[in-house]
């Protein structure tokens, strides 16, 4: 976790499977604090230094040693993150050859490892209530053990002790979306933008948010359905320019395709054909296949669909391959009884 940690929203997933994007982003850190440290960690009072050099260097041990002790929490948070998401890519695995932990079992072994983490950061924030960074910190691994009430609650502290900071806005604009207040995250995102217009993830989160809420982003940006449609892409454009490696920035805005009626074919496929361009792995890349496939059987292009799902071949896909050629031979008899086809 970045000592800043920024949180990104998804998109809605087609059924995706982990590595796509769901697990492989579980928590989609970007550091932005590369000097803000220097800005204000603890709030430092407004006091007459006396002459003494001695009480001066006393001051500046203590700020740095309060910032070491900050350090050590980021560490002890990401290994236990790091900890936690190996766990979950393992489980996963075994799942997959019919073992693995109930997820009972995966949720109660969590909850034992991040609790620490959870009492550390307590601990720091109770003495040390004007650390900003340690309460953004804190509510980004809140909000993935006890819920976004508790993570807003930090941010906003955050937020009163600095109202300059993107990461803020950003993460409360977040938790707005996810709890039915649309516009006021579509104002927040706007001010992290504002704050700092070289972010990939704010332009990001504002293009799903406007993707997503579109009767809310007509109202409150005064366009009509294909204008906002135009005001999404165009954010995910800036997204992309800002991080043009990034795979599941550029599978979401390839999704995002679906959206349209009647489907936009060739611009779904060129977006596909992107993301695919992007894959890190032969997992990521057939789950690009199996949309290439969804993509072609939605557009009649049967025998292309079907080389695409033939393609297709890791387990951890079998759900979501045999609901497609279902779909696909389902699709394809209509066609043909339609258009009055014999099927040799």
């Amino acid at each position: 976790m970045s000592i800043l940690a920024e949180r990104r929203i998804l998109l809605p997933t087609w059924a995706w499977p982990r590595s796509m994007v769901a697990w492989r982003v579980k928590k989609f850190w970007v550091g932005i604090l590369a000097a803000a440290l220097a800005g204000g960690a603890v709030a430092a009072t407004n006091e007459v230094v006396s002459a003494t050099n001695r009480s001066a260097v006393a001051t500046a041990q203590s700020k740095q040693e309060i910032e070491e002790e900050f350090h050590k929490l980021m560490e002890l948070d990401d290994a236990a993150q790091a900890e936690v998401d190996g766990w979950i890519r393992e489980n996963q695995d075994f799942a997959a050859k019919g073992a693995g932990v109930s997820p009972l079992q995966m949720r109660q072994r969590i909850r034992a490892r991040l609790e620490p983490v959870g009492k550390a950061y307590e601990d720091f924030i109770k003495r040390h209530p004007g650390h900003v960074q340690a309460r953004v910190a804190y509510a980004s691994f809140l909000g993935d053990v006890q819920g976004e009430e508790k993570a807003e609650e930090q941010l906003e502290a955050a937020l009163a002790l600095d109202t300059n900071n993107p990461s803020i806005y950003n993460n409360l604009a977040n938790i707005y979306g996810h709890i039915g207040e649309n516009k006021k995250a579509f104002e927040y995102y706007e001010k992290a933008m504002k704050l700092n217009p070289l972010e990939s993830i704010y332009y990001h989160n504002l293009g799903t948010s406007v993707y997503l809420f579109r009767k809310d982003a007509e109202e409150y940006y005064h366009l009509d359905e294909p204008q906002v449609f135009a005001k999404a892409f165009g954010l995910y454009s800036n997204a992309m320019r800002l991080d043009p490696e990034n795979f599941p920035l550029a599978s979401e805005v390839a999704q995002s395709w679906y959206g349209q009626r009647p489907l936009h074919v060739e611009e779904a496929l060129r977006a596909w054909t992107n993301a695919l361009s992007l894959a890190h792995d032969e997992i990521e890349r057939e789950g690009v296949y199996l949309h290439f496939a969804r993509v072609k059987l939605l557009s009649g292009r049967f025998r292309e669909a079907q080389a695409h799902l033939n393609s297709v071949t890791n387990e951890m896909y079998a759900d979501l391959k045999a609901k497609l050629a279902h779909n696909l031979a389902e699709r394809e008899k209509e066609f043909n009884a339609t258009n009055h086809v014999k099927v040799k």
